[in-house]
Parts: structure tokens; sequence; C-alpha cells
């Protein structure tokens, strides 16, 4: 494993031999994963269809307990042995491919919802909810209905109500995946700008390398299904990134010749009766 080298302490999350099955299925979805995430980094997690990259987001959440391994989240031993412990889950917020706001509130509301499911108190919600707004620069639209929003306008509510219950983390899963690319440079740009405001750790999947190298400190491999991480990659390229910058386009290089390889493409095909070796 290509782990960065250096005085690294204790991860804010710490994953160790994690391995889980879905109920009635033979086969693992992920397998001895090991991942380490450290407190206000944007790590990636980078895997092909089917290795298990949401359903480790499903684990961290606390929605889905593993076969076996360890799962600590800010010193909290979370999972032990695969069993869930008595430790409480820090704060987490989550974002899906979809936005998932409910059609029939306001933007105001399914803020407001958020924040009452999260027992912050009632006082704060208005400022809350104004100053996010204003921060993803949709202040304007706070009485409007999802529906009537564009898909960026509506990717862009559910980042401030992921933020709204002031999470220890957020788990991201392809949540720009759905957008076209100029909508999804954008909101990738306004993200990063959002996550270095508020310092905010962040576990983000993407199938996407390029968008993995623009965005993280950190990025995780994973292998075919059943997922392990097999490599893990520190970006150290400059903030604020450019997509045309040479240097992300040699780190991005250099990641899809691994995973060609890691993935079985490069494998040479089987040779039919008749064909000619000479």
């Amino acid at each position: 494993m290509n782990v960065a080298e250096g005085g690294v302490g204790p991860g804010f999350i710490e994953i160790a031999g994690l391995t889980f099955r879905y109920p009635g299925a033979d086969v693992l979805a992920i397998s001895g994963v090991d991942l380490m995430v450290q407190k206000g980094e944007f790590s990636c997690i980078v895997g092909p269809s089917g290795c298990g990259k949401s359903t480790l987001l499903t684990i961290l959440s606390g929605l889905a307990a593993p076969e076996a391994g360890t799962v600590t989240i800010e010193g909290h031993e979370i999972y032990k042995d695969g069993r869930r412990t008595a430790e409480e889950l820090p704060r987490c917020g989550y974002m899906f491919q979809d936005a998932r706001l409910l059609p029939w509130r306001t933007v105001r509301d399914n803020l407001t919802i958020a924040l009452k499911a999260a027992d912050v108190p009632e006082e704060r919600w208005d400022d809350t909810v104004a100053d996010l707004l204003r921060m993803l620069r949709i202040e304007a639209f706070a009485d409007s209905w999802p529906l009537n929003l564009s898909g960026g306008q509506r990717h862009r509510v559910a980042i401030a109500r992921a933020l709204a219950i002031e999470p220890a983390f957020i788990l991201m899963d392809e949540p720009f995946s759905t957008l076209d690319e100029v909508t999804a440079r954008f909101l990738r740009t306004e993200l990063l700008e959002v996550w270095q405001r508020t310092g905010t750790t962040i576990v983000f999947v993407t199938h996407s390398i390029r968008e993995a190298v623009f965005l993280g400190d950190t990025i995780n491999l994973m292998t075919k299904g059943p997922g392990m991480v097999f490599d893990v990659r520190r970006i150290d390229a400059d903030r604020p990134r450019a997509y045309e910058d040479p240097s992300l386009a040699e780190i991005e290089g250099s990641i899809v010749g691994t995973v060609l390889e890691a993935w079985g493409y490069y494998e040479q095909p089987t040779a039919r009766p008749g064909d000619s070796t000479g």
C-alpha cells in the first residue's frame, strides 16, 4: 500500500479489517478494508462499480453493521469485531447522488426539518439557514419549491442541509454524477470553498479519477468486488487547483495506469481455437 509517509498520528476515522456481506448473499461486498482519514481532510474513495464504495459509507453512517472489523470515529470505537458498541456515533451529514429534498417543502423548510431532527435549538434555526444559503449563494431561493430549482441549485441545498446539523464529518456518495460537467465543475469548486471555510472532514465516493484528483487530499483506491483498499495516494498539489494543470493530469494518468492493471483491464485475452501465434 502506497500510504503517504510522515508523522501522521491517529486518524479521525480509522477502519481496520472491515468485512460486510448483504443478508442472504453468498459473496462479500467488501473484504478486509483498512482506511484512515485525518481530521479536516477531504478524502476520496475511488473504485469500479460493485466494489462496495457506497456500502462503506453506509457502515460509516451507522446504517449497517459489518460482519467483521473495527471502526473508530473521533476516538469513539463504533464497531468492534463486527459488533456495534455502546459508543455514540458522532454527528454525520450524508449526501447522495440525488439531492433527496422533500418536494412539498420549501428550501427553508427542508433545512429546518434537518435542524429539528438534529435537536438544534429552534432559536438558532433562522440564522443558521440564512448563513448557509448565503454561503452557497442560494439565499434568493429560500422560499422556493425544490422542483422549481435547477439540478445544481438542488444540490447546493443538499450541501446546506448536510452542513446545517453541524456534523463531525460528511459522507458524499457521488453527489455530482448526475449533473452535466460544467455544472459539476462549478459545484466542486463551491464545495471546496465551503469545506475550507468550515474545516469539516469529508469522505467522498466517486467513479471519476479526475474528480478525485481535483478535490482530494488523499485518494483511496479500491479493488474490484469484494472491495478492499489496495493503494492510497496523497495529492500534494497546491490549492486552489485548476483542471488544466499539467501536474494534475500527470497524477491522474499515474492513477489510471494503476487501476487499469489492478482492475484487470491489462489481462491478455484468452486465445481461441485456431488462432495463430506465429
